[in-house]
């Protein structure tokens, strides 16, 4: 693959200017997301754990002995790994019969299913956490099992959360495997599941396991959902910061459970890195449409026995189940939005144009804001993501331009792993009078934006990086090679051909910043809240009224989401690439 695009093969060398405004824009193609993630990021990172650990202008890790002495913190260590690897496994062990049924199968529906199962990983956490609570409180359709509060109620949302992972990362390779060496194994006497075993589960698992890393990041730093399921008796890492920075104020604590936090996902990601490289690496693809066989649950005739129906009908049947249970937190959550003190009716809806008397501004005013917030944060997120895509998309010839390439991918990953609180918390501490300039940049409308961009670019780096990385370098070079600028080239080969994935990118970046809860608590001003944070607010003020406007918003926001989403997803080319 070329090195850059500032050398095609052309016959004639760039003109001199021409050839500086190609280095001037790959120089700021770099420099513009690294400064990004300098001044939002590392620094108001730096200076949260810096007030943890810095005393009287002193550096002071004791800070780690008394964190580390309590039997608090090993409790919450504990039930973090507990919670995200009871998430992950079953995550997996579902997901996987789900990948197979839905992507190696062919049925009327098939489409439809595939979205129901995505809506869970793009509903906002908050979202989550008051649709299960709805469905497990004592009164609601599962109330009588009296999980509300419990771990098993956290560790089913987590997974109700990451289904659709493990069954899009899995399925869109599985679809694409040439069924031939399955069928060969057969041929020579395997049982299906032996075939599966010996010869379809190896070439699968390096997309598992990617799958797997990537959920067990999402459960660990779960925060919406495990705050309000979870409460105080069950938390994560995540929640314990938030705790520790708003309720006991203790900065200290909350820095070295920071330090915690990255030490654990940064040995996730390089997990999850590796994955990644080795499913990147050459194996028998063919067509969706060669690969797939017809979904029947009669088999069909002529078809001998043992020739795999029985394991499809096992897997269908799994996936039915999953596929129910996931329907039915998103049923309960409208039907209980509709059900009122007086009975049936659309009162909790009409109550969203009120202040209810316990908020600052309407639910739709908040839903406004949300709206605006998030088309900001989108625009940030896609300029800084796009351009780190567009530059880790290069593969350069030298082995340290490759290693730079490479951490700059990492590096942008960095804010995945990071808690929210802390990014949050860190820009309050941090914009007064950044780097010493005379200005109070907390009182800025665009700090919420920036922070939910923050969280939003690595989004948008993943969706974007597999369709460029894709792309034939001849498409260039013969471009190139027919006169065409470097600019040019970038124009009609690179934005051409990644622009549906760039309109998926925008769909996934618009809503995480929708329903970003974590650093918004902290920067969302009284007067301009955020949809998620009215929402959370209202589920704790007591009373029906103040539960059913929480309901009733949080449909509001789930179908705003899904809505945004499904358009931007009519837009994603078929095979473009991982959409994690």
């Amino acid at each position: 693959m070329t090195t850059t695009l500032a050398r095609p093969t052309t016959t004639a060398p760039a003109a001199p200017s021409g050839r500086a405004r190609v280095v001037a824009f790959w120089t700021l193609a770099v420099a513009v997301p690294l400064a990004f993630l300098a001044v939002f990021f590392v620094w108001p990172v730096t200076v949260m754990v810096g007030k943890g650990f810095v005393v009287d202008g002193h550096l002071d890790l004791s800070g780690f002995a008394d964190v580390f002495t309590q039997a608090r913190t090993w409790r919450i260590i504990g039930l973090t790994i507990a919670q995200a690897s009871l998430g992950t496994a079953i995550s997996v062990l579902l997901g996987v019969p789900g990948a197979y049924v839905l992507y190696r199968h062919a049925f009327r529906g098939r489409g439809v299913l595939r979205a129901l199962v995505t809506v869970p990983f793009v509903l906002p956490t908050v979202v989550v956490g008051v649709a299960f609570r709805s469905l497990l409180v004592d009164g609601g359709p599962l109330g009588f099992l009296h999980l509300d509060g419990t771990l098993a109620a956290i560790v089913s949302a987590l997974v109700f959360f990451n289904y659709a992972v493990v069954v899009r990362a899995v399925g869109g390779l599985w679809e694409r495997l040439d069924p031939r060496a399955e069928q060969a194994a057969r041929a020579l006497g395997a049982s299906p599941w032996k075939a599966f075993r010996t010869v379809t589960l190896p070439q699968l698992a390096p997309a598992i396991a990617s799958a797997a890393s990537l959920t067990f990041l999402f459960c660990a730093t779960a925060f919406g959902t495990v705050l309000i399921l979870g409460g105080l008796q069950f938390g994560t890492i995540e929640t314990e910061i938030w705790i520790q920075t708003t309720q006991f104020l203790d900065l200290r604590a909350a820095a070295v459970l920071s330090v915690v936090q990255l030490v654990v996902v940064a040995g996730v990601l390089v997990v999850a890195g590796r994955a990644r490289s080795r499913r990147e690496r050459a194996l028998d693809l063919s067509e969706p449409a060669l690969a797939v066989r017809v979904l029947s649950w009669r088999r069909p005739p002529g078809m001998p026995p043992g020739d795999g129906h029985a394991l499809s009908l096992v897997a269908a049947g799994v996936t039915g189940v999953v596929v129910l249970l996931i329907a039915t937190p998103l049923v309960n959550l409208v039907v209980r939005s509709l059900q009122t003190p007086r009975g049936w009716g659309l009162d909790n809806y009409t109550a969203l144009g009120t202040t209810g008397g316990s908020l600052t501004v309407t639910v739709w005013q908040a839903a406004l804001n949300s709206l605006r917030i998030a088309l900001d944060a989108t625009t940030i997120a896609l300029v800084v993501g796009g351009l780190v895509a567009l530059v880790v998309s290069r593969r350069p010839r030298r082995a340290s331009a490759r290693r730079a390439v490479t951490g700059l991918d990492a590096l942008f990953m960095l804010p995945l792993g990071v808690s929210a609180v802390t990014v949050g918390f860190g820009f309050l501490l941090s914009m007064h009078h950044p780097f010493g300039l005379p200005v109070d940049l907390r009182t800025s409308p665009l700090l919420v934006p920036i922070a939910q961009a923050v969280v939003a670019v690595p989004l948008v780096v993943r969706t974007v990086l597999p369709v460029l990385r894709a792309i034939d370098p001849r498409l260039r070079e013969v471009s190139a090679t027919l006169g065409a600028s470097p600019f040019r080239v970038l124009r009609t080969v690179d934005l051409s051909l990644s622009l549906r994935a760039l309109g998926l990118a925008i769909g996934f970046a618009f809503a995480a910043s929708l329903g970003e809860f974590g650093a918004t608590s902290f920067l969302a001003r009284p007067d301009r809240p955020t949809l998620p944070v009215v929402i959370f607010r209202l589920i704790g003020r007591p009373g029906p009224e103040n539960y059913g406007m929480a309901l009733a918003a949080s449909v509001v926001l789930a179908v705003l989401t899904t809505l945004i989403v499904a358009t931007c997803e009519r837009l994603r080319t078929t095979g473009s690439g991982g959409d994690w």
